[in-house]
């Protein structure tokens, strides 16, 4: 009664070029997701495999832990034994380390890629000693140099 017929008749009923422009926003905040999230995050995954594939006899590793130790045995592709104190050795999965601070030196008479199972010495230290203790001042720590 109050309504025109031609309302009625207006609104289309197929699925035309409206249909694929409702879509657009979704389609468009998909891609904006992927280039901003998605793919960093799989560059930063990759190289994190490949520095975990890298890690060898030697290195200073941090742990996800946050304990800092140095390999002293890769056992296979996924434990490695690694000392955090002295005459203190922990196995553990390769995928907990979260970082690789300092590369160790090579294994004599080792070709690249292979392996070589060398003797190690229990007596000789294996971490550098720690640096020593600087007192701060304040509660803001180095932000205004060492104590006096």
């Amino acid at each position: 009664m109050f309504i025109s017929e031609a309302y009625a008749q207006g609104a289309g009923g197929g699925f035309g070029g409206d249909s694929i422009m409702q879509f657009a926003p979704l389609i468009l905040i998909f891609v904006v997701f992927y280039f901003l999230l998605i793919r960093p995050q799989q560059k930063k995954m990759k190289a994190h495999r490949e520095m975990i594939g890298a890690v060898r006899r030697g290195d200073r590793v941090v742990t996800g832990g946050g304990m800092i130790g140095q390999v002293v045995k890769v056992i296979d592709a996924n434990e490695v034994d690694v000392q955090i104190a002295e005459g203190v050795k922990v196995r553990m999965i390769k995928s907990t380390i979260t970082d690789v601070i300092a590369r160790g030196e090579p294994v004599k008479g080792a070709r690249k890629g292979e392996e070589v199972e060398e003797e190690v010495d229990e007596d000789a230290p294996a971490l550098p000693p720690p640096a020593p203790d600087v007192k701060r001042s304040g509660g803001f720590g180095g932000l205004f140099g060492p104590k006096k």
